[in-house]
């Protein structure tokens, strides 16, 4: 069966993005990104978790029984308990997870705003939606502005402040709950000065490469009980398939949106 033109794509974008990830400045944001979310795992518990990404496991560290991960592609998926889907159609129940982890994704997915309508959708009342992006002026973002760069990870896509985010969160009733910045340095440099990184952490200042969105479905709105994660068989050898398509409650981007058919693969 031959690959339509969109799966095609995001499994070019996520193979561009695991070679990013593993390159020293890549290494250097991960680095940075782990601290902010290390303690925020600490206070996290449930039975299943799913990470969105172009890069490897980033929230391994929390203690979730069952973590997921996703890929566009069979070819692509590292291990069985990995979904293999558009990440705007995932085959999940609503309310299944106690985790889920967007790692700039958004920034470059096909059709951001179902991508994340489809990630609260998924998260449970109880649990937990933690974004993280680029933030637009910092020193990492600085390279952008010069030509060719913004056709190459990770400066590439659409970047967003978590302002803007924040009323794309409240379409999907989940509101911003703590907003933490990371990946602090001088221009020319990479992450990794401990100095400059205590104190952006400590003052949580808004200069870092990225930002860390932790975000919970709002409590008016909040259900009693969460839908139990449930499937036919036990995960094996065979990574699952996406069945789920929706219309997006956002309203129109203030520039052409992407109007690429959307197509999943199937079991």
């Amino acid at each position: 069966m031959s690959i339509s033109p969109p799966v095609s794509s995001l499994a070019a974008l996520v193979r561009e993005g695991r070679r990013f990830w593993t390159t020293p400045g890549g290494q250097a944001v991960r680095q940075a990104e782990r601290a902010c979310l290390g303690p925020v795992c600490e206070r996290l518990f449930g039975v299943h978790s799913l990470e969105l990404g172009l890069g490897g496991a980033l929230a391994d560290m929390c203690p979730v029984r069952h973590p997921m991960a996703w890929a566009p592609t069979r070819e692509l998926a590292d291990h069985p308990a990995t979904l293999v889907c558009s990440p705007d159609t995932l085959p999940l129940p609503d309310a299944c997870l106690s985790l889920v982890v967007i790692h700039h994704l958004l920034e470059v997915a096909p059709d951001p705003h179902r991508t994340l309508q489809e990630a609260a959708r998924v998260t449970r009342d109880d649990g937990r939606l933690i974004i993280f992006g680029w933030m637009p002026l910092s020193a990492g973002g600085l390279p952008r502005m010069l030509p060719g760069r913004r056709r190459r990870l990770p400066w590439r896509g659409q970047w967003r402040t978590p302002v803007r985010l924040r009323d794309w969160l409240a379409f999907v009733d989940f509101e911003i709950e703590r907003v933490d910045y990371c990946g602090f340095h001088l221009p020319g440099t990479l992450p990794g000065n401990a100095a400059l990184e205590t104190l952006g952490r400590r003052h949580n200042l808004p200069l870092g490469d990225s930002f860390m969105i932790q975000a919970t479905r709002r409590p008016q709105l909040a259900q009693s009980q969460g839908a139990r994660l449930g499937f036919a068989s036990p995960f094996g050898g065979s990574a699952l398939g996406a069945t789920r398509l929706g219309q997006s409650r956002f309203p129109p981007e203030p520039y052409p949106p992407n109007d690429q058919k959307r197509v999943t693969e199937v079991d």
